[in-house]
């Protein structure tokens, strides 16, 4: 899910990569070191439980560092293969599975949408129906609204917090809506695209999408940290904090007596994943060099599309988000899920990648947006070389 107020979104852009780019540090003791001073001074500063710190360097050398509190009331020191869930993030997994299928020929980037889905009784109702491309749904110009933000699903969320939710039901919120643009004509961040593109990789391939992701994914590529986020109960997740009367459940903790207080389920492919952030960093690694599908198309992810509700400059393409920041420019995505918040980025320029995690959806007890605290940690890194 997106990040909710405009604090999450803030994107570091500034000026053009300065200088020298970073490489492959001659004493990583020294930069653990380094990145876990500044972790833990940034912990320091905030108001924040704990983060989780993944960086991966240019030879596929990974590691993870950790800070504050998994358990604020029990003061459970965070530990660097904590889980959280990830958000949005998980869309990138959603991504690289239909980028494995385009490749096999069984999804065409351009093929309109009804050509997979239009059978169903409730196609026709969706804003766009039959305008909507596969590739508008990956870069979000399809005029798809956000489901996960109506009133009426979030009333409907906490009046029956632990329903296992079906595609169907989560599209069902948007039908009959009146479409905030023509298809391919705006830009608007809704997870309802990446829902409606899990349900055509379950029509194409006939399994369930965590199946697929598993099998083509997570399995080949050695993510033994992420899992599905599939209910109630999510082995090695840590507990999350909301801020109290959070629109999603209402609790400030959001696992009580090892359950969370509203299924997490219900995010499927619009995230839909709990990973830790060294996992998360190597799947950047993995996910923008072309690695977790056919490398040919790695133009058509990067490709993006103006997104301006997400900073100047910003751009999206199939399942990445384009930014220009200090240390160059990265490739990745963000995430938000009640309780979590999720950065991950992949800078090319130095073939790094880095993410970070905290188990809080507060944006102001951060101190500082995520992105700005992967910068800093790059030139973290930039300096160690």
């Amino acid at each position: 899910m997106r990040k909710i107020i405009p604090f999450l979104i803030v994107c570091v852009l500034v000026s053009p990569a300065i200088g020298r780019q970073p490489t492959q540090p001659k004493d990583t003791q020294a930069l653990k070191a380094a990145l876990q001073a500044k972790l833990d001074e940034w912990h320091k500063a905030g108001k924040f439980p704990g983060a989780t710190l993944g960086v991966v360097l240019p030879d596929g050398e990974s590691f993870g560092l950790a800070t504050g509190y998994s358990d604020r009331a029990a003061r459970t020191p965070m530990k660097p293969n904590d889980r959280m869930l990830a958000g949005s993030v998980g869309k990138t997994f959603a991504a690289a599975t239909a980028l494995q299928l385009v490749k096999e020929g069984r999804i065409g980037l351009d093929d309109k949408v009804e050509k997979y889905l239009g059978g169903e009784p409730w196609f026709a109702r969706l804003p766009n129906a039959k305008d909507i491309t596969v590739r508008q749904l990956m870069n979000h110009t399809s005029g798809l609204v956000r489901y996960e933000f109506k009133p009426q699903f979030t009333k409907d969320l906490t009046a029956n917090p632990e329903k296992a939710w079906t595609p169907a039901e989560l599209v069902a919120y948007l039908l009959d809506e009146k479409r905030p643009f023509e298809a391919g004509k705006g830009w608007d961040y809704s997870d309802t695209n990446y829902i409606v593109l899990g349900m055509i990789i379950e029509k194409v391939t006939g399994r369930k999408f965590y199946d697929e992701a598993s099998r083509r994914l997570l399995k080949p590529l050695k993510l033994k940290d992420t899992i599905p986020q599939d209910g109630l109960k999510l082995k090695g997740v840590v507990q999350g904090y909301a801020g109290p009367n959070n629109p999603f459940g209402g609790k400030d903790a959001m696992i009580q007596e090892e359950r969370f207080t509203i299924n997490p389920q219900f995010e499927w492919t619009g995230g839909g994943f709990a990973s830790t952030a060294q996992d998360l960093a190597r799947w950047a690694k993995m996910m923008y060099e072309g690695r977790a599908y056919s490398p040919d198309l790695l133009p058509e992810v990067l490709d993006g599309v103006s997104a301006p509700m997400l900073g100047r400059e910003t751009r999206y393409g199939l399942g990445v988000i384009v930014r220009k920041t200090q240390a160059g420019t990265s490739y990745g995505h963000s995430g938000f899920f009640p309780g979590y918040m999720t950065d991950m980025m992949y800078f090319p320029d130095s073939k790094i990648a880095i993410a970070v995690q905290v188990n809080t959806s507060v944006g102001r007890d951060l101190g500082k947006p995520l992105s700005r605290v992967l910068v800093e940690m790059m030139e973290v890194i930039r300096d160690q070389k």
